[in-house]
């Protein structure tokens, strides 16, 4: 039996990593096998790369050789980590996936969203989440968080302008795909958080 697919998105600051460790042992607690990763990244070529894409460096990284190198890490991941792991019958619990692509290439790059779903068809031949949580705060709210864990990587360091064009990203992409998508505010408590984010658990683990 096919485990379930599992993605936490949101931008800077919004407590993925937290939330992230709250579902894989809530799951675990109601006795699923779960498999926790990440983009870009999650597979030894994934982590290269990953490392180039969130770098400083002298000369600057052209918009679409950034696109093509996050799916040239999803390609990667699906095939070693995440495909084999679902069909095992894993739950795979991911933070961020496509959606980011569509986010923060999408929005925050300002690459059509027609260029990014050739790739994703062309790199996952129609796998997508079956339940993808979107943390979702005020841009001040997530950079002040952010700013907390120490120095910024390449994406952290763009302007505020990026980031209000990644959060309405994220929230047009909620709205298209209301079935997938829970929307939880990540501004909130977190107790108010991770309760909001069991009782969709609670819903996903029966069906």
């Amino acid at each position: 039996m096919r485990g379930k697919f599992i993605t936490l998105e949101g931008g800077e600051g919004v407590g993925k990593s937290t939330n992230l460790l709250f579902i894989k042992e809530y799951l675990e607690a109601a006795g699923k096998a779960v498999v926790v990763t990440r983009e870009p990244g999650g597979t030894e070529v994934g982590e290269e790369i990953r490392n180039v894409l969130l770098s400083h460096r002298e000369s600057s990284l052209h918009e679409s050789a950034e696109l093509l190198l996050m799916f040239a890490a999803r390609s990667q991941h699906l095939q070693e980590i995440i495909i084999p792991a679902l069909k095992g019958g894993s739950w795979v619990l991911c933070d961020r996936f496509t959606d980011a692509t569509y986010a923060y290439q999408g929005g925050g790059r300002d690459i059509s969203f027609e260029k990014i779903k050739i790739l994703e068809d062309f790199v996952q031949q129609g796998l997508k989440p079956d339940c993808t949580f979107l943390l979702d705060a005020p841009i001040e709210v997530g950079m002040q968080r952010a700013s907390k864990r120490g120095d910024l990587d390449r994406f952290e360091s763009e302007e505020q302008q990026f980031f209000l064009r990644v959060r309405a990203t994220y929230q047009k992409l909620a709205k298209l795909e209301k079935g997938r998508f829970h929307l939880v505010n990540a501004s909130q408590e977190l107790s108010l958080v991770q309760s909001e984010i069991s009782s969709i658990l609670d819903q996903l683990l029966v069906k």
